[in-house]
């Protein structure tokens, strides 16, 4: 049996040689079973491939896949499991749509990168090209859609088909017009086809049915060739076997029939280029009788075949794996995202520290602004002081003296170098300056750091007044003023403690300004040593070296200034300078006098000036004259020290600082202990003072209080001690005694004046004495006359009758005994009248006050006394009742009717 035809057996073999070729192992099979197994090539070919692979251990179809109803969204989800075991895809479809759906399908899952290939089998020798039904053209490349209505993705198919390989048959020889003629004949009779444009496929196959026919003859030519004897040579298969093994050219190419009479097909191997045309790149020749492929490279290079895909050949299993999960991933693509947010958050730490940075800065400007504006004083800000409603003088507590030492503000006069204002009601002193300097980064920088100095011995910097009259820097205002005013007042006791506590201050405000930014003072004399209302010396007008530049010092400053400087012109000053100065400062302090004693009028300013500029052997220096105990030797030698003439051999501010402290051996150096000692002294004989004299008032005041008691009523005394008004009080009983001594007239004359005073005198000293002893008032005394009273102010009930009769009965008594001493011949008597009534009392008067009583019982006490016999007790009506009938125990006479004036007595009665 002969055939020229061939099995699907070869083409697996093929199929299976080109990837051992190139080491594809794990494979994928997807096929359609459109047409009937006896006439479609697809199905034949699934039994052969697998025969094939079966023996080869390495090898496997790890995916297969059988489609009978194809459909893109089915061909998808089969491509999508299969793309997780295999890159490798041989497909094999009767319908020639099916390719391009296929195409498609592959598209839209993803497949269309290198990682991918699809090996397409074909046997009608048109590569990448197919036979269409009713298109215009003959042959199509696969993945154009020749329909009307295109759906535009041809693209999308060519991006698939170009990572696509074609095995087909060698094409039909096209040197003839065979398939045309068949055509046309079947046209004709006795076919009369009116419709073969829907055959074309069918007609297509006449060329093999043409070469076996071929084959047939040729065979049977040999064998009669062979045998010419033999005319009816009978052609069995097998005697046709015998002459097959042949190569022959027919309507399907070379054709090579083997010895067993089947053909040895040769498959071909297409790729598309970088113009998407089909490139020849291999032959695969089979040889039945070996089961062999002998294949044939048509490229010179391997890249050649793979150009579409950058000439890199595409491999069974991607580096990833096929799940992308097992290949190391690059340092890109491990990191990425750790690299990407470490990127984010370094920018976002960036952007934070830059708007931190911003906001710190704007802040710090800020700060720094409101700092500034804290010192930069404006001019409407500060007030002139006003005297109204000011303190005249305030007194030093710790001054032993009456003189004050302490100024307040309104008694400062302005000067030509200082003003004195009121900032929010905080007294200030403002130092005038001669230049308005510029005010640039570095001056304000300056200001700032010396707005912020703070220490005990430093005046406080206040700011700076740039918009007044004049420029000015302020400082806070100390009540003592400087230290020179202090000095040429003179009216200090100052002690060697005081002295001493003044120079230690001076060396610390010093040392502490040598070791700060301020670094030098410059300036220092002892006009710039202040002195505070606790008296604590502060040093004001350091720092400000910008203005200082600007500023000549007068001859009265340059008395301060080291002579190095003086011969230079230095107006900054340097740190020996300072020490010099601060020995100038301790001379004046020590002697308690000025700066080189310019007053006693023996040297002028410019002449100190000129010989302490010379210098030499002996300079010129204040002199150091100081009683014995006003300052102790280690003192005078420090100073000496201090203004050496060679700066190099001046002590700095800690060798002074530590020796000034050596000079006190170790006690108090506090100025405000000594202070308070002195004064806790003070007070403690203040006390004793104090004690004294409030005894003596204490007495002076029971002695004005006896006297007060005397003239007035202690009840009404203690209300006038208050300050309280003493209203005129109603008495409803009371008892009033009157009395009067016998022929005083007569007496008078024989008497002088002073006579007649002493007589008086002692008269009424006995009957005080008398009425001390009894519940009396007495009211007052006329000339010779007596008045008392009893139940007022101080009421007693009824007994303010016997009170006035028992001292009446003590008063006659009394008259018995005395004698007058210049008139000893004569007996002294005197007539008494009583009367018990209603009466008024009250203080009469602003000057010299009395108590005095009003009413009728007044003038009927004083009939009864006028009406009386000298020695007898005249009493009322009214009287009598008190004392016979209220009380008891009194005898008493009737007188009879006595006419007194208008007023009518019923019975006038004497006591016995």
């Amino acid at each position: 049996m002969m055939s020229t035809s061939f099995s699907a057996r070869p083409r697996a073999r093929a199929v299976i040689a080109l990837a051992q070729r190139f080491e594809w192992k794990d494979l994928t099979f997807m096929l359609s079973s459109e047409r009937d197994p006896l006439v479609g090539r697809c199905l034949p070919f699934n039994d052969a491939i697998q025969s094939v692979i079966e023996p080869l251990n390495d090898y496997n179809l790890v995916y297969y896949r059988q489609f009978k109803n194809f459909t893109i969204a089915n061909m998808r989800s089969h491509l999508h499991r299969a793309k997780d075991v295999s890159r490798i895809f041989i497909v094999c479809f009767e319908n020639v749509n099916t390719r391009r759906d296929f195409l498609l399908a592959a598209y839209e899952e993803g497949m269309a990168n290198d990682e991918f290939v699809f090996i397409f089998l074909e046997e009608q020798g048109t590569e990448f090209k197919t036979l269409r039904d009713g298109t215009p053209s003959y042959l199509e490349y696969i993945w154009i859609d020749s329909l009307t209505n295109s759906d535009g993705r041809s693209e999308q198919a060519l991006a698939v088909a170009r990572r696509a390989l074609v095995i087909d048959v060698q094409p039909y020889n096209n040197s003839t017009n065979f398939v045309q003629e068949v055509e046309a004949a079947f046209t004709q009779p006795p076919f009369n086809c009116t419709d073969c444009d829907q055959v074309e496929t069918s007609i297509s196959r006449v060329a093999e049915l043409h070469d076996a026919f071929y084959l047939f003859a040729l065979v049977r030519n040999r064998a009669l060739a062979a045998n010419p004897d033999q005319r009816g040579l009978r052609m069995s298969g097998k005697t046709m076997t015998k002459y097959t093994e042949m190569n022959f050219t027919g309507q399907g190419g070379t054709i090579t029939i083997n010895k067993n009479g089947t053909r040895d097909p040769t498959f071909l191997l297409y790729s598309l280029d970088k113009s998407d045309t089909a490139q020849l790149m291999m032959k695969f020749t089979s040889k039945s009788v070996s089961n062999r492929e002998i294949i044939s490279e048509v490229y010179t290079s391997e890249s050649q075949m793979w150009i579409a895909r950058d000439g890199q050949r595409p491999l069974n299993e991607p580096k990833c794996g096929f799940m992308g999960d097992q290949c190391p991933l690059s340092f890109e693509e491990q990191y990425l995202v750790f690299v990407i947010v470490a990127a984010v958050v370094f920018f976002l730490i960036i952007v934070v520290v830059v708007c931190c940075g911003f906001c710190v800065v704007r802040s710090k400007r800020r700060e720094e602004a409101a700092r500034d504006r804290v010192w930069q004083v404006s001019f409407a800000s500060l007030m002139k002081p006003s005297s109204k409603g000011q303190s005249a003088s305030k007194y030093s507590l710790t001054s032993t003296l009456t003189t004050s030492t302490r100024f307040t503000l309104d008694s400062k006069k302005e000067t030509e170098l200082h003003a004195f204002y009121l900032l929010y009601n905080e007294p200030i002193t403002a130092r005038k300056h001669q230049h308005r300097v510029f005010l640039g980064r570095k001056e304000l920088m300056e200001l700032r750091q010396l707005f912020v100095l703070d220490h005990d011995n430093l005046n406080k910097f206040v700011g700076i007044c740039y918009d007044g009259p004049q420029f000015m820097t302020l400082w806070k205002f100390c009540t003592r003023g400087s230290l020179r005013d202090v000095i040429e007042k003179g009216s200090l006791q100052m002690d060697w403690f005081f002295k001493f506590s003044i120079m230690r201050d001076i060396s610390e405000g010093l040392h502490y300004i040598h070791h700060s930014p301020v670094g030098v003072h410059g300036w220092l004399s002892s006009g710039c040593c202040l002195v505070s209302d606790r008296w604590q010396l502060k040093i004001t007008y350091n720092g400000c070296k910008f203005i200082k530049e600007e500023e000549t010092k007068s001859q009265k400053e340059l008395l301060w200034t080291a002579p190095e400087l003086i011969r230079t012109g230095d107006t900054m000053g340097t740190k020996p300078g300072d020490i010099y100065s601060f020995a100038i400062i301790c001379s004046e302090i020590a002697t308690k006098k000025s700066a080189w004693d310019l007053e006693q009028g023996n040297r002028d300013a410019e002449e100190v000036i000129y010989k302490v500029k010379r210098g030499g052997k002996n300079p010129l220096r204040p002199d150091l004259d100081v009683d014995e105990g006003e300052a102790s030797s280690s003192m005078l030698l420090l100073i000496k020290d201090c203004w050496a003439e060679d700066p190099a051999s001046r002590p700095n501010t800690d060798q002074v600082r530590a020796l000034v402290k050596s000079i006190n051996h170790g006690r108090s150096a506090n100025l405000m202990d000594h202070v308070f000692n002195v004064l806790e002294q003070y007070a403690s004989n203040l006390e004793e003072e104090v004690e004294s004299r409030m005894n003596e008032l204490i007495e002076e005041k029971k002695k004005s209080d006896i006297l007060l008691y005397r003239m007035l009523p202690k009840q009404v005394a203690e209300k006038l001690k208050l300050g309280q008004s003493v209203e005129p009080e109603a008495f409803d009983c009371v008892t009033i005694f009157f009395s009067d001594v016998v022929s005083f007239t007569t007496l008078a004359s024989k008497s002088t004046p002073i006579q007649v005073v002493n007589l008086l005198n002692d008269l009424y000293s006995t009957f005080d004495a008398i009425i001390d002893e009894h519940d009396m008032y007495k009211v007052e005394t006329i000339g010779d006359g007596y008045l008392c009273v009893s139940g007022l102010p101080h009421r007693n009930g009824n007994d303010h009758a016997r009170e006035v009769a028992e001292m009446s009965f003590a008063l006659l008594q009394a008259i018995r005994q005395f004698k007058i001493p210049h008139l000893p011949a004569e007996k002294l008597q005197i007539r008494i009248g009583m009367h018990t009534g209603a009466s008024v009392a009250g203080v009469v008067g602003i000057t010299m006050p009395r108590y005095c009583l009003f009413g009728d019982s007044v003038n009927t006490a004083a009939r009864m006394e006028s009406n009386g016999k000298p020695m007898r007790i005249h009493i009322s009506y009214e009287t009598n009742h008190f004392l016979t009938s209220i009380i008891g125990g009194y005898r008493t006479e009737t007188r009879g009717e006595v006419i007194i004036k208008v007023f009518p007595l019923s019975s006038v009665l004497h006591f016995a």
